[in-house]
C-alpha cells in the first residue's frame, strides 16, 4: 500500500465575544465573506463599545485610523452621492 501525501495545511477560525467578528487563518473577513481588514473593523465597529474583551490585534480604545474606513466617509460619501457629486 502506498503512502498518501498529507498536507499540513491547517485553517483557524477566531471568533470575537464581543461583536461576533470573525478571522480565517488570521485573517478578518466580513459576515458577507468579503475579505476585511483589522483598521477598518476598529474604526467601525470596535470603537463603539471599546470594550477591554476586543480581540481585534488592531484595535486601541478611543483611537481613530485616519487611512482606514470611518463611519464619516461612509456619510461624506452618501451626502456626496445624493447631491450628485461624485
Amino acid at each position: 500500500m502506498e503512502d498518501k501525501n498529507v498536507s499540513d495545511l491547517s485553517l483557524s477560525r477566531v471568533e470575537c465575544g464581543v461583536c461576533g467578528a470573525v478571522w480565517l487563518g488570521g485573517r478578518h473577513i466580513w459576515s458577507t465573506g468579503r475579505p476585511g481588514n483589522n483598521k477598518d473593523l476598529s474604526n467601525l465597529v470596535c470603537g463603539i463599545k471599546d470594550s477591554p474583551d476586543c480581540i481585534n490585534p488592531e484595535h486601541k480604545n478611543a483611537h481613530i485610523y485616519a487611512e482606514a474606513d470611518t463611519w464619516e466617509k461612509r456619510k461624506n460619501f452618501i451626502d456626496r452621492v445624493g447631491n450628485d457629486e461624485v
